[in-house]
């Protein structure tokens, strides 16, 4: 079994293929964290250790014993209003005012199978991949019922926590702070990996010390951002990418989250991962229950790229659903850096011709196909199909396009509303702006209230009467700002409304994915705005970033790499100069980069020249040759973009029989001397052939000593080699 419990020493634990979790009642009914780490038999409750600290909290049950306090004890589910001063995963405020709860374990039960989140994304398994573990606690005096939910894929080496409230009083109560996990380290020193950004550069790797202090990161706009990515790992401070023992952490929520490691007076490290507490109070009477968003766990000892690839097969094979879990992704061309917003039907068509020229599969219409919408100052919230614009209508556009073989999307931002639109006339009240005061404005445009059902459904009845006009098999859905002036006008309890909001999206998303199930959903918010574990579970693929060089990408993919499986990550070929930054790449390295996503296009097609098409028709080739081992192979970080000269990752067959390795010279200098990339996941007895050149490598050789890169004499060279086992 993956889960234990024992009746003599009261423990709980959860084992893995190579790793434990465990926890343990104590005397007085509080839930002890003892251990997570590589696998381990027996009690560990000799961790714990009982002194005298002064000002320490001692609980009212302890009567004399002064060594007994929470504030010094590492917890499960640490509350405030228990003498435990470090920061707390819940914090309860009851109708007088007055904050604070105290926990004890009531009950417990175990269960075959993964548990589910009414209306919230999480892990999913059978009952032959999983098991759950439901552990009730109860504050007798609140009358409140806290379920601890875990969730154990042993093959996996993942572990879900996730946490239901229930309000069983008389009175009202408020969650102020609810943090799904955390966890506390009696000893060890270790660093904290973060992935901070900015639209256009997001998910930039931060390494540094956890300290004496409070790390915090997270998200007050909304969505997960630009900025912060709900992703963390806490590595021993010798950890590399392969060895050393480092525990990943990932927030199934696309909303506003907060994330903390601290190192506390007696040495101690707790890290936390939930909900932002700030613009957070969410009321429950009796009876409600409120459910905290899952985080998923997975621990290694070796390395950081192990601990990527347990997070990337969890993403694919147990978050990701539908037709396209598996399947290998159409390659598209998009039309916004080709025409942006001005375009025709004939424009769109003109594209499609293009595409089956090269061999791409799909032209995507992106922004201004609705409404009044030539720029972006209008027209978001009238998703009715401008058909003037178009020269026709969209099903006679999309039968033209289909004739030639090729599949169609549309972009769609259902959450936005422009205030010069006919929905914003009707209804300004479904808009966020707060009573008295002038609405900050981002991209000139507002945030629809999803809290509100009415909203939701509104906007749902309207972009379906657009998909059922033709054969639509793909939707680009975006959101491009962040929320502000929260105000919801149905509700006096404006510390739900955000997270309301986001229920709402989720509805939205569920309800498009059952009522279309063969059509691919990307995610996008300006980017990588939102991209997290919670959209993955709606859409299995997101636009990674609004930025499109191939030399910014290297970094970006990269950092973002340490969550997620290259099968999320929405990456295209664009133009030269790019568009974002001028630089100037060959179309080879753009194509190198690229493929280490879902690959496709952003640029004019009929605007390339003979030779730049046909180089596009090779690297389609090439791409659906390769596809099966991008999407499924295991993926190894081979350098650090940001401290090294190259950018270096490889792909690897589960049978180590493939590689596909991919390297960009991120540096040329005179007199340059020759760097050498270590790669990963190789038969180290085996030898290895070059596809292209026919060369043929020793497999121990190329970890050990690596394979040089010695291209010359050109600004940001790309090599892509394809080499099989001989």
């Amino acid at each position: 079994m993956a889960i234990i419990f024992n009746e003599v020493d009261r423990t709980f634990t959860l084992h893995t293929k190579n790793s434990t979790y465990q926890m343990q009642i104590d005397r007085f009914g509080y839930l002890m964290h003892l251990y997570y780490g590589r696998k381990a038999e027996g009690c560990m409750d000799f961790l714990l250790t009982y002194f005298d600290r002064g000002f320490a909290g001692i609980p009212y049950d302890s009567e004399n014993d002064r060594t007994y306090s929470l504030d010094i004890l590492p917890q499960e589910f640490p509350c405030m209003g228990t003498g435990d001063y470090r920061s707390a995963a819940l914090v309860v405020e009851d109708e007088k005012g007055i904050q604070g709860c105290d926990l004890r374990f009531c009950d417990y039960e175990i269960k075959k199978g993964k548990y589910a989140l009414e209306g919230l994304p999480a892990v999913y398994a059978d009952e032959t991949e999983a098991e759950t573990l439901e552990i009730v606690m109860e504050d007798p005096v609140l009358k409140m019922k806290v379920v601890l939910l875990y969730g154990v894929l042993p093959e996996r080496d993942i572990i879900t926590r996730a946490v239901k409230i229930t309000n069983q009083g008389e009175g009202r109560i408020y969650l102020e702070k609810v943090q799904s996990a955390c966890l506390d380290f009696v000893s060890g020193d270790y660093d904290l990996i973060t992935f901070y950004g900015r639209h256009a550069m997001e998910r930039n790797f931060q390494r540094a010390a956890v300290g004496h202090g409070n790390s915090v990161i997270g998200s007050r706009r909304g969505s997960s951002s630009h900025q912060y990515n709900p992703m963390m790992i806490l590595a021993e401070q010798s950890a590399t990418e392969s060895a050393g023992s480092c525990y990943g952490l990932s927030f199934m929520y696309s909303g506003n989250f907060k994330g903390e490691a601290e190192k506390d007076q007696c040495n101690l490290t707790r890290v936390l991962l939930g909900l932002q507490d700030e613009q957070f109070s969410y009321p429950l009477d009796q009876g409600e229950s409120f459910v905290a968003p899952e985080v998923i766990l997975t621990y290694t000892h070796e390395g950081l790229n192990r601990l990527s690839q347990n997070l990337h097969t969890c993403i694919r094979k147990h978050v990701c659903r539908g037709k396209y879990k598996e399947e290998i992704r159409p390659i598209l061309v998009n039309s916004w850096e080709a025409a942006y917003f001005d375009f025709t039907g004939e424009t769109i068509y003109d594209l499609a011709v293009h595409a089956k020229e090269v061999g791409i599969e799909m032209v995507v219409m992106d922004d201004g196909w609705f409404g009044k919408r030539d720029d972006d100052n209008s027209g978001l919230g009238d998703w009715t199909v401008n058909e003037k614009k178009l020269g026709c209508t969209l099903g006679e556009l999309i039968e033209r396009i289909n004739a030639l073989g090729i599949k169609f999307g549309i972009w769609i931002e259902p959450e936005m509303i422009s205030e010069d639109s006919d929905l914003y006339r009707a209804h300004p009240d479904w808009a966020f702006t707060i009573p008295g005061r002038k609405p900050g404005r981002s991209r000139n445009q507002l945030v629809l209230d999803f809290s509100r059902k009415e909203v939701v459904d509104y906007i749902f009845e309207k972009i379906c009467a657009v998909l059922d006009q033709g054969n639509i098999e793909y939707v680009k859905w975006d959101k491009n700002r962040s929320l502000s002036d929260i105000y919801s006008a149905v509700t006096k309890d404006q510390g739900r409304v955000l997270h309301d909001y986001v229920l709402g999206v989720y509805d939205f998303l569920e309800r498009l994915m059952q009522r279309y199930p063969d059509m691919l959903i990307e995610g996008c918010s300006g980017g990588g705005g939102r991209f997290d574990a919670g959209m993955m579970y709606y859409t299995p693929q997101i636009w990674c970033s609004d930025n499109t060089d191939a030399v910014d990408r290297v970094r970006i993919q990269y950092g973002t790499s340490f969550g997620y499986p290259v099968s999320t990550v929405g990456s295209h070929v664009s133009a030269v100069p790019n568009h974002q930054t001028g630089r100037i790449t060959s179309m080879h390295t753009r194509g190198v980069v690229a493929m280490a996503g879902t690959f496709g296009y952003e640029l004019d097609l009929g605007k390339l020249t003979k030779e730049e098409k046909e180089e596009i028709r090779q690297q389609v080739a090439d791409y659906k040759k390769y596809a099966p081992l991008i999407q499924n192979g295991t993926y190894y970080r081979l350098t650090n973009p940001f401290t090294d000269e190259t950018g270096a990752w490889a792909f690897v067959s589960e049978d180590q029989r493939e590689v596909l390795l991919n390297v960009v010279l991120l540096e040329m200098h005179g007199n340059m001397t020759v760097p050498y990339v270590k790669l990963q996941g190789l038969d180290s007895d085996a030898l290895y052939k070059d596809e292209l050149s026919g060369k043929v490598y020793s497999g121990s050789a190329l970890m050990e000593m690596g394979m040089p890169v010695t291209e010359r004499f050109c600004e940001y060279p790309a090599i892509q080699m394809y080499l099989t086992r001989v």
